[in-house]
């Protein structure tokens, strides 16, 4: 890892510590969690709020006042608020999709939950993310959600990243390991 990404990811967990801790004293976890999946969103479908985070030309004052239009459009939590008030004043809101990451692990963690990725060649129904997500539940130990992505160049079957476990079903892996295996004889 880069040392840059490094000290990112070290002020964001910082900040995520601190907030999910007075969310959890206060019995406020689920409005962070409201807060994080707003926050995560309005950063996917925003260029213009990633490049207000990340700019070194604005001002702290400008950030400021763009973070605080942010969290009051979306209506964030007095905590999260104050927290992305304070981010802004310390120039530490280019950290926010790591502070995300971060916090939605430590809720996840908090609520016996586990992500698992999972890249498929179609869609699958809510019948099989249902079916799946109950038979990584048994393997796991947890209760499992879901993100799922359709990556057609798999051409059929499943990988499924959980933690940092992988299983590859997919067509694709199989014909690249009968290829490798081919290659040896030959």
């Amino acid at each position: 890892m880069s040392e840059p990404a490094s000290i990112s990811l070290g002020i964001a967990s910082r900040y995520a510590q601190a907030l999910f801790d007075l969310a959890a004293e206060g019995g406020a976890l689920q409005a962070l969690e409201a807060d994080v999946d707003a926050l995560e969103a309005a950063l996917a479908a925003s260029a213009d709020l990633r490049e207000v985070i990340t700019s070194p030309v604005l001002t702290r004052e400008d950030q400021g006042r763009a973070i605080a239009a942010v969290a009051a459009k979306l209506n964030f939590s007095e905590l999260t608020t104050n927290t992305l008030a304070l981010m802004a004043a310390k120039r530490r809101l280019f950290t926010l999709p790591q502070l995300v990451q971060d916090l939605r692990a430590r809720i996840a963690d908090a609520k016996g939950e586990v992500t698992a990725e999972v890249a498929s060649a179609v869609a699958l129904s809510a019948e099989q993310a249902a079916q799946l997500a109950e038979v990584l539940k048994g393997t796991v130990g947890k209760t499992v959600k879901l993100k799922t992505t359709v990556d057609e160049t798999l051409i059929g079957g499943l990988v499924v990243k959980v933690g940092s476990k992988m299983i590859d079903t997919s067509i694709r892996s199989k014909l690249a390991a009968l290829q490798n295996a081919m290659k040896e004889v030959g």
